[in-house]
């Protein structure tokens, strides 16, 4: 049982220290884990029974039943063989995609922060347990069935049990259910019921999962597959009909007919497809991109815009106050990330007592507005971290190289007895808290333009005026500027919003946030792959337009226009897919960004982390959430969610996704290329002076060789070096779109041209024509493996050419070994024939690596 501890303040519950870790790990084995039981895996001989249902195996069952009929064993072992293999590899893949998924689930699974032993924990939300005192704060889901101890302007989200749209008010004594989303202000509940017995354990319950949802791609492949069998059928009919026309017997040519048939059609597509999106997204969380939904590995790869936040994404989100301004004066602030050391100075010079009294004054109002803690260096660490909000932790940082008291002393002095919390809308924060001397202090920071009017300050206008222009000033440096307002007052018990008016202005604190240093490259990389980079921001359009500038997603020339969230109120008919950088939006502008630009056609990713960014999030073709710092909400509402924070890590899903895809459609073309140059050469071959090019035995054992491992071992071939230099896919474009049926043609043709060469010298030579054809078709097939390779002599996955060479010896020993020479009908070809069948296999590459050539921009 593992836990992460915080040090963050949770909401006051005093005399409430939480279940003790003991007594939580004898709930958890009593009462079962928080999660609704998961189905009963699915059984073995159901999966069997669901690979012999498909319908070409079917048929090819009916083959092996007619061979038997007619006293053909021999053909019959084969086809029995040909089944078993097709059945077992196709209950590996589902197993192995079942898992891959199943781990995948584990670890997005959400966590909740709890009380035990008196310290905040966060564990998870499997692990609550009965009696567990729930830390909640905005953006988190509640993890079970709780009864609140404590709230403050809590307001929780209920639609997904009520179907009410508007979220609810809060008390103590009022009872929370699992699943709902806090959507402001804080409280702690204690847990009631968990797992089945919860509201939400209760729902799910009713609900029949029926395993996973195949994705679009899967859809259209099945589809693509139904084609495929309907013409392929058509010509094996044919086939038949003509070998019935030059006198074969009808039962030989109806078990050949058939196998062509099984043998022409990539039968066990899906499963490759399922097992290479499941595998895709291993290797994503393996990089730091944690596939939520699967289908969102075929979509990464057609992302054509991507919009994403500033702070902690573009930007380090480690803040330090560098500027602090009030009405009597500045001061620059040294230091570094969040040690509390340093100090201020102005002009390059301490400052005296009396110059850092309103310094000081600002600070104070500052960390006691605040939720944030420094936690110290521990465990051979070197650095200070943020534990909460980082902008808030970059004060107390401030704080502390003013010598203002201690932050837990300020709370123990001055104990917060009501809040305001901040939200997108309102753009400030607002505390209340009592004085030694029985007043109440009030204090507010926020957005300059939230803080520095006159419905909430009592100043002068020519003041409020000086300090819209440093904020102005501040900001188009790059900085985020914070105003911060109080004032003493008489004890009137009121809501804290009743309290924001005729404040006191304390001053300006201007915050840097630098971009991180990959951030330049990353936007470049996106433009390279035809992505188009978009900034969503709160903060001020100055700073937003500074931190455009400074990461290239303003490149010189550019116009540059920055739409704030209030011009696009006024002029709701904005083109929104023109603009580049927004500020100051609120959640709801948020989605008509992204709206505007799936309606324009694109594929839209966008990063978040609060819970104002869920509903963007879930309506986007792919929601990135943060891991890291991000809410449980945008957790859960999102399709990636990045475990380091790094926007480079959306560009290496993207190009995992692309190369998924690129490794699919190389099957296709290979396997497709393959079975319609059997039908060719069956269908051909007769006119050329071959009567029965191949036997039904030898068609499956090609088709087992060729389409086995050989088959799935391409689905782990490693990028393309252009996939990333070349325009994103267009969602709606066919499978065989870009060149690929193109290709399909001419390497099946080239297969066929090469293949019955082969047999038509071969029996001109007076050898074993048919045996050598055999091996020349096997052998051209292996080449196109080869040939179709991206990168031809990479080390990045030798289970291509190992199962290459495997499937080799195996198409030898089917010559050479007495048993398989008896089971297939053939002869050994000698050293003539072994060298037209390794000329097919050549030219066969040959040509291969030539269509790679001339579609290199589209492959």
């Amino acid at each position: 049982m593992t836990s992460r501890t915080t040090d963050a303040p949770a909401p006051r519950a005093p005399g409430r220290p939480g279940l003790t870790q003991a007594e939580a790990e004898r709930r958890l084995a009593h009462h079962g884990r928080n999660e609704v039981p998961p189905p009963r895996p699915t059984p073995l001989y159901r999966r069997v029974l669901a690979q012999l249902r498909d319908p070409l195996i079917m048929v090819l069952l009916g083959a092996a039943l007619l061979t038997v009929g007619i006293g053909d064993y021999a053909d019959a072992l084969v086809i029995g063989l040909v089944v078993v293999v097709n059945t077992t590899v196709g209950v590996v893949q589902e197993v192995r995609a079942d898992r891959a998924v199943a781990a995948l689930s584990a670890l997005s699974a959400p966590h909740a922060r709890v009380l035990r032993d008196g310290v905040a924990h966060e564990v998870a939300a499997a692990l609550v347990v009965p009696g567990d005192l729930l830390l909640l704060g905005e953006g988190d889901i509640v993890a079970a069935d709780a009864e609140l101890v404590e709230a403050s302007a809590l307001l929780v989200d209920e639609s997904m049990l009520t179907g009410e749209s508007v979220p609810n008010d809060k008390a103590p004594g009022d009872l929370v259910s699992a699943g709902t989303v806090v959507v402001r202000g804080r409280g702690n509940a204690t847990a009631t019921a968990t797992g089945p017995a919860s509201a939400l354990g209760r729902i799910a319950a009713l609900l029949d999962g029926d395993g996973h949802e195949a994705t679009p791609l899967q859809r259209r492949l099945a589809s693509l597959g139904r084609v495929l069998a309907l013409v392929t059928i058509t010509l094996c009919v044919l086939f038949f009909a003509l070998g019935l026309v030059r006198g074969l017997a009808p039962d030989t040519m109806a078990v050949t007919a058939i196998s062509l048939a099984v043998a022409a059609v990539p039968e066990s597509l899906p499963a490759v497809v399922t097992l290479a999106l499941a595998l895709g997204a291993r290797r994503m969380a393996a990089r730091g991109a944690l596939v939520r939904r699967l289908p969102a590995v075929e979509t990464l790869g057609s992302v054509s815009v991507l919009a994403t936040d500033k702070t902690g994404t573009l930007t380090e989100g480690r803040m330090v106050v560098q500027h602090l301004w009030t009405p009597s004066g500045a001061a620059d602030v040294s230091g570094s990330g969040y040690d509390p050391h340093g100090e201020l100075t102005r002009d390059g010079r301490p400052l005296t007592a009396a110059q850092l009294r309103p310094l000081r004054e600002l600070l104070t109002t500052a960390a006691l507005c605040n939720d944030a803690v420094l936690k110290p260096p521990e465990d051979g660490a070197e650095t200070w971290m943020a534990v909460g909000d980082p902008m808030e932790a970059a004060l107390l940082a401030a704080a502390a190289k003013a010598a203002c008291p201690d932050p837990a002393k300020l709370r123990r002095d001055c104990p917060r007895i009501a809040e305001a919390p901040f939200d997108s809308m309102r753009k400030r924060m607002t505390t209340l808290h009592h004085l030694p001397d029985g007043n109440v202090l009030v204090c507010l920071k926020g957005a300059p333009e939230a803080v520095l009017t006159p419905s909430v300050l009592a100043e002068p206008h020519g003041l409020l005026e000086q300090a819209r222009e440093q904020a102005a000033a501040l900001a188009r440096e790059g900085f985020r500027v914070l105003a911060v307002a109080g004032t003493e007052r008489l004890w009137q018990p009121l809501p804290a919003t009743e309290a924001e008016r005729d404040l006191r202005l304390q001053g300006l604190i201007a915050i840097s946030d630098p971009p991180k240093a990959a951030a330049f490259a990353t936007l470049a990389a996106c433009r390279a792959a035809g992505i188009t980079p978009v900034m969503i921001t709160g903060d001020h359009p100055a700073t937003a337009r500074a931190i455009a500038e400074r990461t290239g997603l303003l490149r010189d020339g550019e116009a540059g226009e920055i739409l704030t969230g209030a011009q696009l109120a006024a002029a709701p008919d904005t083109d929104l897919t023109g603009v580049r950088v927004f500020a100051r939006t609120d959640p709801q502008q948020k989605l008509d960004i992204v709206h505007a630009w799936r309606a324009h056609g694109a594929v839209t990713a966008m990063t978040g982390d609060g819970v104002n960014d869920g509903p963007a999030l879930h309506q986007a073709d792919i929601g990135v959430a943060m891991g890291a710092r991000g809410t449980e909400v945008a957790r859960q509402a999102a399709d990636l969610v990045l475990t380091d924070d790094e926007l480079a890590t959306v560009v290496t899903a993207v190009e995992e996704g692309r190369r998924v895809y690129d490794n699919i459609r190389r099957f296709l073309v290979y396997a497709m290329a393959g079975g319609a140059a059997e039908i060719l050469v069956m269908l051909i071959g007769p006119l050329l002076g071959l009567p029965l090019p191949l036997r039904a035995g030898q068609i499956l054992w090609i088709n087992l060789l060729t389409h086995g491992l050989t088959g799935v071992a391409m689905g782990a071939e490693p990028v393309s070096p252009q996939a990333m230099r070349r325009p994103p896919r267009p969602p709606g474009q066919h499978i065989l779109a870009a060149g690929v049926w193109q290709r399909l043609l001419v390497l099946a043709s080239a297969v066929t041209v090469v293949s019955l060469l082969a047999g038509v010298a071969a029996r001109a030579l007076d050898l074993p024509w048919q045996s050598v054809l055999f091996l020349a078709l096997l052998a051209a097939q292996l080449g196109v493996a080869l040939g179709l390779r991206a990168r031809l002599l990479t080390r990045a996955n030798l289970f291509l050419p190992v199962s290459v060479a495997g499937s080799a010896v195996l198409a030898m020993a089917a010559l050479y070994v007495p048993a398989l020479q008896s089971l297939l009908d053939t002869q050994p070809v000698g050293w003539t024939g072994l060298w037209l069948a390794s000329a097919a296999a050549i030219a066969a590459f040959v040509a291969a690596r030539a269509l790679r050539g001339a579609f290199r921009r589209r492959a």
